[in-house]
């Protein structure tokens, strides 16, 4: 029964999974709908104040804001006013938005061993039913407010949202992004999350050209990428590498999240003008993006602002 390593990649090619990572950085053959490469995706937006900074600022700049990760800290912490009125701007502005549901791993009282340094290996899966349950009852909370895009970390309830959008329980242009926080960064892991009802995939901060190169080729659904994250989680700055990021991942959102620590930064008592502050900076940083793409591959396109197939929010 020994399998050499030549026999191994070939069955995984067989099953349209690539043996190898793709060294060669093949062009990626596909776009967004409207045939450009890539967007531009800024995270943290935590308060209707923090939004409306970064939409002043991205007119300021000139600089389209394709889609928001917001309440990374968690939407319960804001109130119902709170929440309508950030789906009305940024309905007004054509922004996708994709929020940060509440109820996680480490809000569980009992959820021991992810406060531990090796438990914290586990993952942010949920515990439990009673917990899934919360965790559909504030992405209702929200869907009431006019949200229509959602992260999910967990597979599980990943299978659970794509059956409730299929029969109508949710609105069917709901889309879900799978996270950065279910760990998947390889192929295999995106073309699973793909099949269960993810509309777009973050990999994990640190894949190499090779490693996106080959998810590509194993999924069609967008790629999300860091361009920057948080210093705790890495601190990549990849913005030389975006020309090749395009090149062989599109279509990609470009994604920016500066910080020392998510922890720190999203913690809703972070004062307000902190966020402010941050957020006129990611959009300073896509300005920067912007150049280098300019300069280096005028041939790959960026979408305009509210490109068609953007799922805006409906407050």
């Amino acid at each position: 029964m020994e399998k050499s390593i030549l026999e191994i990649r070939r069955f995984m090619e067989d099953l349209g999974i690539p043996g190898r990572d793709l060294w060669e950085l093949p062009d990626s053959p596909l776009t967004f709908p409207d045939g450009a490469h890539w967007r531009i995706e800024i995270a943290g937006i935590e308060r209707a104040s923090t939004m409306a900074a970064m939409i002043d600022e991205s007119h300021k700049r000139d600089v389209p804001v394709h889609r928001a990760i917001a309440t990374v800290g968690g939407s319960t912490y804001l109130d119902a006013a709170e929440l309508r009125a950030m789906a009305q701007m940024a309905h007004d502005e054509g922004l996708e938005v994709i929020m940060g549901i509440g109820p996680r791993k480490g809000w569980d009282v009992g959820a021991k061993e992810s406060a531990n340094w090796e438990g914290a290996m586990l993952g942010l899966r949920l515990r439990g039913s009673d917990s899934i349950s919360y965790w559909l009852a504030d992405m209702m909370r929200n869907i009431e407010a006019g949200f229509r895009g959602f992260l999910v970390y967990d597979e599980g309830v990943l299978s659970i949202v794509s059956k409730m959008r299929e029969q109508g329980f949710i609105p069917e242009e709901t889309v879900f992004k799978c996270s950065v926080f279910s760990g998947h960064a390889s192929p295999a892991g995106a073309r699973v999350v793909a099949g269960m009802g993810a509309n777009t995939f973050n990999p994990c901060s640190d894949v190499s050209l090779p490693i996106l190169a080959a998810i590509r080729k194993t999924v069609s659904i967008p790629l999300d990428v860091y361009i920057s994250i948080c210093d705790a989680l890495g601190g990549e700055y990849r913005i030389m590498e975006t020309p090749e990021i395009a090149r062989v991942a599109s279509p990609c959102y470009f994604k920016i999240e500066p910080a020392k620590s998510e922890m720190e930064l999203y913690k809703p008592w972070t004062e307000e003008g902190v966020h402010a502050t941050l957020v006129r900076e990611k959009v300073k940083m896509a300005d920067v993006i912007g150049e280098v793409m300019t300069r280096h591959a005028p041939h790959l396109r960026m979408s305009e602002r509210c490109p068609a197939d953007l799922v805006l929010p409906q407050p």
